[in-house]
């Protein structure tokens, strides 16, 4: 393929140096990194699976579901999921991850590098009780490199633009995708019923 860009050298033949900016990326949380994970009600993290391709999931919950434990740790509760356990199996192998959390109408986003194990910890269980029920773990990072992202992707995209949101009709339903995807004989109506109740009963 001509014009591949395969070493730190040539990208910079493309993009500039970033000079300044680098100075950016702290090594722990500042009071308005720790603010804005305050706010946050939802995040991606990124880790690495053991056969080196990367996975990215969403995690979410109520504004400041992430604890800040001090200058240099956070927690987070494992809520109900499809028991993957992707995330958590590859920090067995590979701790570090990388996350991303968002402030809902916030254009600037935050990230998070560092290292993370998942523990069943009495007392990191008990600070996560919502409604009477225990997450199902708590992942602790510790922190590593910290960094506000400029408003760019976010304008782009018009994320929390409403008149850009997609009607959800654009689509078919997520119980119709399953049900071709999986190659189920169930109708797609009684998935989406089955999805909706368990998004219910079992949200936390």
């Amino acid at each position: 393929m001509s014009g591949k860009l395969d070493t730190e050298e040539a990208l910079r033949t493309v993009y500039r140096d970033p000079g300044q900016t680098r100075g950016k990326v702290l090594a722990s949380l500042d009071p308005h990194a720790k603010t804005f994970i305050g706010l946050s009600p939802f995040l991606c993290i990124g880790t690495s699976r053991p056969n080196g391709l990367a996975d990215v999931s969403p995690r979410g919950g109520e504004q400041g579901f992430v604890h800040v434990l001090d200058d240099t740790h956070l927690a987070m509760p494992d809520r109900p999921g499809n028991n993957l356990i992707d995330t958590l199996s590859n920090i067995t192998e590979s701790p570090s991850v990388g996350l991303l959390f968002f402030v809902p109408g916030f254009e600037e986003m935050l990230r998070v590098n560092g290292v993370a194990e998942t523990v069943l910890d009495p007392e990191m269980m008990e600070r996560f009780v919502v409604n009477g029920k225990k997450p199902r773990s708590v992942m602790l990072i510790e922190v590593r490199e910290v960094y506000f992202h400029c408003t760019k992707a976010l304008r782009r995209s018009g994320l929390w633009d409403a008149s850009k949101h997609v009607p959800r009709e654009r689509m078919p339903s997520f119980g119709q995708i399953i049900r071709d995807q999986m190659k189920l004989l169930v109708p797609a109506k009684l998935i989406d019923m089955g999805l909706k109740k368990d998004a219910k009963d079992n949200l936390y």
